[in-house]
């Protein structure tokens, strides 16, 4: 067996060749660099019809019309709609029974002389695998982390060839595509968080499993599905929206689950005097949350089963690979500078006080609280029974340890850390490890700890099951 092609020199040597493909490479804005590589290395006349940059906006728009944001998927979209149709329209009649069309493209913002922060970008490829079939589609959104124009330059060109020869010569293997897109990158200079497979080519593929491989293959740090089981980008999703965040396994949602966010919902509108239509409410699960007990290797039917009940209660799902809370706060705050809010229970705040989790930090303790609460950010805690005397057990009544009691109380004072007392007491007795032994165990008694309709899922599809 040969060893796979990672290196873009080759990628695009191998498609100049001899790929049976022909087709366009348009790119906008600062993503002027893969076309590039299909030159220099040579050939380039059998694979590419056409290039073409666009980079004043007036003559981008001339092309594909105007549009309120230029780096964005709507762009991106107009691009190959107009490129791959210019495909069939000129040369379909000549070479369409011999040949299988593509049209790559790109808009992309990058770190400049005007803008010195991080860029991102949007880019696409529309693909036949067979002649005059119809066409297939990915689509991926990626932030760009390099120190200087340059570097990023080179990013884009590398990730762009990365694209185009996984599309056409990996599409049967949906995964090995995916790793594929970073070869001969690194996360440090770019990650991709959001990626859709779409047409013929990707019949089988679950866009919402492909979200939780970005992030479980080190493409991405998160990822993100709306509740329609589509993949989001976050920072579209996030974009001037209020955030409430619950983490949790959802192994099953139970209704001391849902009725937390419920609550802290209310809680949060209430106390922000936004509207519901401008606050964005996701369900948070986190490679360690999906990865069992024992931290180990992820069940990938078991994710789908979690997602699938979700998505049917209306949620939308964040997979992320941020153990720490903090971290999770410092990501939501680079895409909104709206309130954000963590609904959870009395065990979660307790880690977030425990200070072995921060033993990698200079500051300790303190310069977790300082990156967590830099921003207006708040818990929402609902009470727990105690297990041995039946009592309530509220922030209130939470011990933590003495040296800490002033941290804790500035906190509380400062409305940084809020009680949810209106969950429903009768349902802090329900744990969802009770729940799901019983579910594996054949006692019936759990469906009065979940909500209806996920009394429905699992009962119609066997979820679950050991």
């Amino acid at each position: 067996m040969s060893e796979p092609i990672r290196d873009p020199h080759q990628k695009a040597l191998a498609l100049n060749l001899g790929s049976g493909n022909y087709g366009t490479i348009a790119e906008i804005g600062a993503g002027q660099e893969t076309a590039r590589w299909f030159f220099r290395v040579g050939g380039a006349a059998g694979l590419i019809a056409k290039t073409m940059s666009a980079y004043d906006m007036t003559f981008s728009d001339a092309i594909y019309g105007s549009s309120p944001r230029y780096v964005s998927r709507v762009r991106l979209h107009a691009m190959l709609d107009h490129e791959y149709q210019l495909l069939l329209d000129r040369l379909d009649a000549t070479r369409g029974g011999s040949t299988c069309f593509f049209a790559f493209a790109n808009t992309v913002a990058a770190r400049s002389f005007s803008h010195k922060t991080d860029g991102h970008g949007w880019l696409g490829i529309r693909f036949q695998t067979e002649t005059r079939s119809a066409p297939s589609q990915i689509d991926i959104h990626v932030n760009l982390h390099g120190k200087d124009n340059i570097r990023d330059q080179e990013t884009l060109g590398i990730l762009g060839v990365n694209l185009i020869y996984g599309a056409l010569q990996l599409h049967a293997e949906p995964l090995v595509l995916l790793r594929s897109l970073l070869d001969l990158l690194y996360p440090e200079l770019v990650e991709v968080d959001m990626i859709e497979f779409s047409g013929p080519a990707f019949t089988n593929v679950d866009n919402r499993l492909m979200a939780l491989h970005l992030v479980q293959y080190g493409l991405s740090n998160a990822a993100m599905f709306t509740a329609d089981g589509h993949v989001a980008q976050v920072a579209d999703a996030l974009w001037k929206k209020a955030v409430l965040i619950e983490r949790s396994r959802f192994r099953p949602p139970t209704r001391l689950t849902m009725d937390l966010l419920d609550c802290a919902q209310t809680a949060l509108l209430a106390d922000t005097d936004h509207e519901a239509d401008s606050l964005m409410v996701l369900s948070e699960m986190t490679l360690r949350n999906l990865g069992g007990d024992d931290g180990g290797e992820i069940d990938v039917q078991d994710f789908m089963s979690r997602a699938e009940i979700l998505c049917a209660l209306g949620k939308n799902v964040l997979i992320s690979n941020y153990g720490e809370y903090y971290r999770l706060a410092q990501y939501l705050f680079r895409y909104t500078d709206q309130p954000i809010a963590i609904a959870m229970g009395l065990p979660s705040l307790r880690e977030i006080f425990d200070e072995t989790y921060y033993e990698d930090l200079p500051g300790g303790i303190l310069e977790s609280f300082g990156r967590l609460f830099k921003h207006d950010l708040r818990l929402y805690v609902c009470p727990e029974l105690d297990q041995k005397t039946g009592n309530l057990v509220d922030v209130y009544t939470m011990q933590v340890d003495p040296h800490l009691y002033h941290l804790y109380a500035y906190l509380l004072e400062n409305g940084f850390v809020k009680a949810l007392d209106t969950v429903n007491r009768k349902y802090l007795s329900i744990y969802s490890h009770e729940v799901l032994d019983k579910i594996q165990h054949g006692d019936m008694s759990w469906e009065d700890m979940v909500p209806a309709e996920v009394v429905r899922m699992i009962r119609a599809k066997r979820l679950f099951a050991q």
